[in-house]
């Protein structure tokens, strides 16, 4: 079992972006610190629902600061960036840091971000495929051209090469995930043998569901038993831990509503399509529901049932939910200290 922090940098109301940013930073320190496997980043534009705008530059942040935990973006909205500049940075990340990063990339929104980065609409309803392409030809070959409908230049070399670590030998390139979302990216996904990184709003039966159409759809691509069976799917989720049985959802529904509220709300379509917000407080108790909140025996237990219900043994839990940075770095060290013990 593999437990790594989901690190959204939320601004909580009356918080500003430095202290957000802060805690976010000194969470990934904690986790680090109690022995957790990972770090997943999240980047977010124009809302206080989650105040980085680059994962992989605080992923450059992080790597630096750590000498062992792995550290990822969940994700980086492909749809915002240029494929070659992202595979530039994930290379270099990958070599400085020793093999530490992993790549995770998603279709992101049909938010106004797509307006002010110049992507447009049609990046996010039908050009994925041909950017993660050509993201992972960038990773992979020593020369890439692009040869797609949005995407067009003539060859170059790749420099550096993602698959050169000097202290370890030749090595393949980072890690690269997709956020998985719809049976169509699960496919997709499948096809390049790349695992998925599942929601927190999806309960066991839904991520067992994708999991086993993502397992179909690879063996149909011809990818072999072992890498179909091997393939390190990541669950994100909630935690929180407390000694009471209704202490950690009582910290969760006191204080995540309010960040959900003007977080979500802040969200601006391109388009000027409707859309329809999830009710903050069910939300809340939504997740408490489904992920590891509350003793450390009952956060275990739902952990190891997610993992036996639906094959996934790595996990990106949002550690931040009581807005405060004191009581983040405790919840940090306390899935460090109780919660994962019980899953050795």
């Amino acid at each position: 079992m593999r437990i790594g922090t989901f690190v959204l940098a939320a601004q909580f109301p009356g918080q500003g972006p430095g202290e957000a940013l802060h805690r976010a930073v000194r969470s990934a320190e904690a986790a680090e610190e109690s022995g957790l496997d990972s770090v997943w980043l999240a980047e977010h534009h124009f809302v206080p629902y989650g105040v980085c705008p680059s994962a992989t530059t605080l992923a450059a942040l992080l790597l630096g600061r750590t000498r062992r935990i792995r550290v990822g973006t969940a994700v980086s909205v492909l749809p915002n960036h240029h494929p070659v500049a992202l595979g530039e940075q994930a290379a270099l990340l990958h070599l400085t840091s020793g093999g530490r990063f992993s790549l995770g990339v998603g279709r992101g929104g049909p938010w106004v971000d797509l307006e002010v980065f110049g992507g447009g609409l049609d990046a996010y309803e039908n050009g994925f495929p041909e950017a993660l392409e050509l993201l992972l030809d960038w990773l992979r070959e020593p020369r890439v051209a692009g040869r797609g409908e949005r995407f067009g230049f003539r060859e170059v070399a790749v420099v550096p090469r993602a698959d050169d670590l000097l202290d370890d030998g030749p090595a393949p390139g980072p890690e690269v995930i997709v956020a998985c979302t719809s049976p169509k990216t699960v496919r997709l996904a499948a096809s390049r043998a790349l695992p998925m990184l599942l929601g927190m709003h999806c309960g066991d039966e839904e991520k067992a569901e994708m999991v086993a159409l993502w397992r179909t759809a690879a063996r149909e691509a011809g990818h072999p038993p072992e890498v179909v069976e091997g393939a390190a799917h990541v669950s994100a989720g909630v935690a929180q831990i407390a000694d009471g049985p209704g202490d950690a959802t009582e910290t969760l529904v006191k204080t995540m509503p309010g960040w959900l509220r003007q977080g979500l709300d802040a969200h601006v379509t391109v388009d000027d399509r409707h859309r329809v917000m999830r009710d903050p407080v069910a939300y809340t108790e939504l997740l408490c529901g489904l992920h590891p909140v509350g003793p450390p025996q009952l956060a275990a237990d739902r952990l190891a049932a997610t993992a036996e219900r639906t094959g996934i043994t790595r996990f990106a839990l949002l550690v931040e939910g009581s807005g405060d940075l004191a009581a983040t770095e405790e919840n940090v060290r306390r899935l460090g200290a109780d919660v994962l013990p019980l899953l050795t």
